[in-house]
């Protein structure tokens, strides 16, 4: 190739790069200020908090320019809804993004799962500034992740990963967004659910993991490749079987059910964060920049894919 060619082609992708929009770490703050200021902690026991999270995830959906719809369904007498936002085209195989709303107990949630929701929020208002999209992408927020719910068929996340199935709808893969905002770069400060693998994946907690099963399929293997050569902080890439604690602690075990091939992107919850279900899960220990650079990360990848 002369060089003058490789030199116009290099300073055109420069420009590209330069223009593709990222994340803004003063929406995320914002989108986490909303969901951890319900007047009640936004569980299940707290309908009207739920419903007001809801409520506010929709309504964002819509401003980025998102088909907004919902997923209600009944349990114990009451009514919980997924909020779901749709880009691209409207027919064709979809890749679905999903964060579950919810909380555990009595506590505000930053971290668990409320730097989800926020990642959701802000990719949303990327995707939106995306001229076409060459395949459709559904973001989802799921309610009733958490106990008692966890494992069961009332979880958000198993019914709408049951309604695409039986709906026969082609799914390219799903991405669970599981905690995403808390970082420790102090050596000590990253566990795992078997002590040896502190010796291969190190012992701080500054990276973002992408975690999957074996035998999880193309779209695990290639999320995981490009995200990690996407993203401008530490990315490890964690392959193990199903059995393995934490492999499948989140909605992406669902879509595992019906043979979906999915990944859970997260900072490693309670293997890294002490303060997991607990109420000092508060915004003041999440790390903006960081949270940030993991949502752009994932706007590259699908984008790529």
């Amino acid at each position: 190739m002369p060089r003058i060619t490789l030199l116009l082609l290099l300073l055109l992708s420069g420009v590209f790069a330069a223009a593709q929009p990222t994340a803004d770490t003063t929406r995320l703050r914002r989108h986490l200020l909303a969901l951890i200021t319900t007047p009640e902690p936004r569980n299940y026991q707290h309908l009207a908090s739920l419903n007001q999270a809801a409520d506010y995830i929709k309504a964002e959906l819509r401003a980025a320019g998102a088909r907004p719809a919902e997923q209600p369904y009944e349990v114990r007498g009451n009514t919980y809804r997924n909020i779901l936002g749709s880009f691209g085209p409207e027919t064709g195989p979809r890749l679905i993004i999903g964060a579950h709303y919810d909380v555990c107990g009595e506590q505000p949630g930053a971290d668990d799962n409320g730097t989800g929701v926020a990642a959701l929020l802000e990719l949303a208002r990327l995707l939106g500034q995306q001229p076409q999209l060459p395949y459709r992408i559904d973001l989802v927020a799921y309610t009733l992740e958490e106990p008692p719910f966890f494992r069961t068929r009332q979880m958000g996340s198993y019914v709408h990963a049951k309604s695409m199935h039986d709906a026969g709808v082609p799914v390219r893969g799903m991405v669970a967004l599981e905690m995403l905002g808390y970082y420790d770069d102090r050596k000590g400060s990253q566990d795992y659910p078997l002590g040896p693998l502190k010796w291969i994946y190190g012992s701080r907690g500054n990276y973002v993991t992408v975690a999957q099963k074996f035998g999880n399929g193309q779209f695990g293997r290639q999320f995981a490749r490009r995200y990690k050569g996407a993203a401008a902080l530490p990315v490890k890439r964690f392959k193990a079987p199903a059995w393995l604690p934490g492999i499948d602690f989140s909605d992406h075990l669902n879509y595992w059910q019906f043979d979906y091939s999915a990944v859970l992107l997260t900072d490693t919850a309670f293997y890294r964060n002490k303060h997991y279900h607990e109420p000092t899960d508060t915004l003041g220990r999440l790390d903006m920049r960081r949270l940030g650079l993991a949502v752009d990360a994932v706007l590259v990848t699908v984008l790529a894919m």
